[in-house]
C-alpha cells in the first residue's frame, strides 16, 4: 500500500493519469494533431478492426453510453466516414462499417499513433522500454482482472529468475502472513542448494511467464533415488483463480513420472489453503503435521505425499522429519489467496 493509505493511493493513480494523458497529447480534445477526439478515434479503431459491429456491441466492447456513442457516430456519418446498413438476418439490427475515406482517416490516424509511440520510445534504452512494457502490462493485468495478455508459458529459469524466486516469496508471504526475514533467507538457502547441486536429469525448475512477466514459480528436486521433492511453488496475485498452481503442481508430476520417481512429497503451511486445495486435487494427501517455532512464520507444519506408481517404495526415516534438503525446516509450497 502505498504512503498515506488509501488516500495515497488514489493521489498516485490520479497524479499517473495527468502525467499519461499529457504524455499522449490528448489534453487539447485532440489525438495525434488529427480533427478527431480520443472517443472518436477508438470509435474508427474499432470499426477498422471489427467491422459490420452494431453500435450494441461498440458501446459494449469500449464501455461508452449509447446516448454518447450515438452522438459519435452519427457526427462520423455526417463526415461520411462510417455507414450504416440493415441486417439481412434482423431488419431491427443496423451494422457499422468505415466507408473509403473512413479507412484513409483510420490509416493517417494509425500511421501518426505509431510515429509518437516510437518516438516515447526512442527517448529510452532498451532496458528502459523492457521496463516501461512490463509496468504498462502489469497495470493491464492488474485492472483487468486477468484477462488480458497472452497465453501463459512454463520455462525453463534464466538470468535473474531465481533472485526473483526470492525476492518475491519474501515479499508476498510477507505482505499477506507477516512472515519475515528468517523465512526469506530460507528460501535462499534452498535456491542456492537447488543452483549447487543440481542433477539436470532429475531435477528442474519452472518460471511460469505471460507477455514477458513472471506469474509464478515451481521447484521439483530430488530428496532420495526414488523420492522427489516439490518445493516454492508460487503463483502472483494477477494469476490467482486461473489454474495456473495446478499447471504448475501437473508439470512437477509428468517430469517425476518421466524421471523415474515413484513418489514426491512436500512441506507446506496449514494457512496456506490456495496451495492445500490444489495438492489435495491433485492427488496429494496429508501425511502428518509438524510444528516448528523457529522460521517467524505460522508454526503449523504439514507434510504431503503423491504416490506415483510403480515399484514399492519405503517411507522415508521418522528421523528425518523436518528437516529438508537443505538442512533447514520451513513449508515452501504456496499460492496467494484469492484478491
Amino acid at each position: 500500500m502505498a504512503a498515506g493509505g488509501l488516500g495515497g493511493c488514489v493521489a498516485a493513480v490520479r497524479r499517473f493519469n495527468r502525467f499519461y494523458t499529457r504524455q499522449i497529447g490528448v489534453l487539447d480534445g485532440r489525438l495525434n494533431r488529427s480533427p478527431f477526439s480520443l472517443a472518436e478515434a477508438r470509435v474508427l479503431y474499432e470499426l477498422a478492426q471489427h467491422p459490420d459491429a452494431t453500435a450494441t456491441a461498440l458501446g459494449a466492447g469500449l464501455g461508452l453510453d449509447a446516448g454518447y456513442l450515438s452522438r459519435i457516430l452519427a457526427g462520423l456519418e455526417r463526415r461520411g466516414l462510417v455507414w450504416r446498413h440493415r441486417s439481412r438476418a434482423d431488419a431491427r439490427r443496423s451494422h457499422l462499417r468505415l466507408t473509403a475515406p473512413g479507412r484513409a482517416a483510420f490509416a493517417r490516424l494509425d500511421a501518426a499513433a505509431r510515429r509518437d509511440v516510437r518516438a516515447m520510445l526512442g527517448a529510452l534504452d532498451r532496458s528502459g522500454q523492457a521496463r516501461l512494457i512490463a509496468a504498462m502490462r502489469r497495470i493491464e493485468a492488474l485492472l483487468g482482472g486477468g484477462r488480458n495478455g497472452g497465453p501463459v508459458t512454463l520455462r525453463s529459469y534464466g538470468p535473474g529468475d531465481l533472485g526473483w524466486v526470492v525476492e518475491r516469496h519474501g515479499a508476498l508471504y510477507a505482505e499477506e502472513y507477516g512472515w519475515g526475514a528468517r523465512f526469506e533467507a530460507l528460501v535462499a538457502d534452498i535456491v542456492a542448494r537447488f543452483v549447487r547441486c543440481e542433477d539436470r536429469a532429475r531435477e528442474r525448475c519452472w518460471i511460469a511467464e505471460r507477455d514477458g512477466e513472471r506469474l509464478g514459480c515451481v521447484f521439483l528436486v530430488k530428496k532420495t533415488a526414488r523420492v522427489a521433492q516439490l518445493r516454492l511453488l508460487l503463483v502472483e496475485p494477477a494469476a490467482s483463480g486461473s489454474g495456473l498452481g495446478r499447471r504448475l503442481v501437473d508439470e512437477c508430476t509428468r517430469f517425476a513420472r518421466r524421471a523415474g520417481y515413484r513418489k514426491i512429497v512436500l512441506w507446506t503451511n496449514g494457512v496456506l489453503d490456495a496451495a492445500r486445495h490444489i495438492y489435495a486435487t491433485a492427488g496429494y494427501r496429508l501425511v502428518r503435521t509438524d510444528r516448528h517455532d523457529d522460521l517467524g512464520t505460522d508454526p503449523n507444519f504439514e507434510v504431503w505425499d503423491l504416490d506415483l506408481g510403480g515399484a514399492p517404495w519405503s517411507r522415508e526415516p521418522r528421523s528425518g522429519r523436518g528437516v529438508s534438503r537443505s538442512g533447514r525446516r520451513g513449508p515452501l509450497t504456496r499460492t496467494p489467496r484469492t484478491r
